[in-house]
């Protein structure tokens, strides 16, 4: 009977001690979060966008002191390449976050097409304005909305377009070039308004029609011209900015919301960090010394290739850069798929991206 009582009086004790937080039981503690979560991202780890991915998972582990570890998941591998599922998984808990496109979420949230609309946003510091003005906190609403949490903005940068037959100066240079391109109707209606024969297909199959002459061309951002080779199978590139890819790097909102608030910090504080290593490394050598100096004085990073476009030259490309007028006559060309896509992106949202750029 003694020992019994002793027994309850202890258990009382352990219960009360418990209940006051004054016993601190490290499994359960650790029992909080999973061993992995997972990232979703498109590319690979030798792209710009990849290595700001890692960058990533590398500062939050760091800041969580080992708590919450991310694994990236490559080539949207988790998604079996179907990268424009990438909001819905990580919305239902599937895949816990994502390092991802804009484009690769506009199937499923069309505000996020104010970033394709052609020849409108143009430069670094009208993107910088969206992203950081209202625009972005619109688009950032519209994710939460979805199940989403945004925490930074990447990039993988203005999209530029290479081909096999001729520098382009004018939309009349276009007429008839077959161009592969992201698959979002956006940027197929863009190409054709403009004249040429745009064509969805992956990078692999796009290379063997390179290489076969099938496919005159492409389009995509420095970031991922230089890790490809473009020069390989285009000698002609025209840097255009006709329309820009942001990045965003995303949580599940139920997940995100039940981290303790230091880990929710943790998380957002590297987001952010990783964004602007990312962005740097994106920007570098096309914005004159600034982000080359971001990634040299904040980062201690020099870049492999500080100058790209003298690179691609080197290479053997023809390299051409847009006078005002030959941008303005882009810019009428498509003038008219604004009255079909602003009304998809919303007017409110159009309104406030160009009050954000002062236009």
């Amino acid at each position: 009977m003694k020992q019994f009582s002793k027994y309850l009086r202890n258990a009382v004790v352990f219960l009360l001690s418990l209940s006051l937080g004054l016993i601190f039981t490290a499994p359960s503690e650790a029992g909080k979060f999973k061993k992995e979560y997972k990232m979703t991202l498109n590319v690979g780890p030798q792209f710009y966008w990849g290595m700001g991915a890692q960058k990533f998972a590398d500062l939050v582990k760091e800041k969580t002191n080992g708590q919450i570890n991310i694994k990236p998941y490559w080539g949207s591998s988790l998604l079996k390449g179907a990268q424009l599922k990438s909001p819905q998984m990580v919305a239902s808990g599937v895949i816990d976050c994502a390092y991802e496109s804009t484009i690769n979420s506009s199937p499923v949230m069309p505000e996020m097409n104010i970033f394709s609309l052609p020849f409108f946003i143009n430069n670094f510091e009208n993107l910088d304005k969206m992203e950081y003005g209202e625009t972005g906190k619109a688009i950032f609403k519209v994710m939460d909305k979805k199940g989403l949490v945004g925490l930074a903005w990447a990039e993988n940068g203005f999209r530029q377009v290479t081909n096999s037959k001729r520098a382009i100066h004018i939309p009349a240079d276009l007429k008839g070039l077959r161009l592969r391109v992201v698959g979002s109707p956006i940027f197929i209606d863009t190409f054709r308004q403009l004249g040429a024969d745009p064509v969805n297909m992956n990078w692999g199959d796009a290379v063997t029609a390179f290489q076969q002459g099938v496919v005159d061309g492409q389009e995509n951002p420095v970031g991922v011209l230089i890790p490809v080779q473009i020069w390989q199978y285009h000698k002609y590139s025209t840097f255009w900015n006709y329309l820009v890819d942001p990045v965003i790097v995303y949580w599940n909102k139920k997940q995100f919301n039940a981290f303790p608030e230091n880990i929710q910090k943790a998380i957002r504080e590297a987001a952010v960090e990783s964004a602007r290593f990312e962005k740097a490394l994106c920007r570098a050598g096309l914005d004159g010394e600034k982000s080359l100096n971001i990634l040299k004085n904040e980062f201690n990073y020099t870049m492999k290739v500080p100058e790209p476009v003298k690179y691609m030259e080197s290479k053997g490309m023809t390299v051409t850069f847009l006078s005002d007028a030959e941008r303005n006559a882009f810019i009428d060309a498509t003038k008219s798929l604004y009255n079909k896509w602003i009304p998809k992106v919303g007017k409110d949202l159009y309104e406030k991206a160009k009050a954000d750029m002062g236009k």
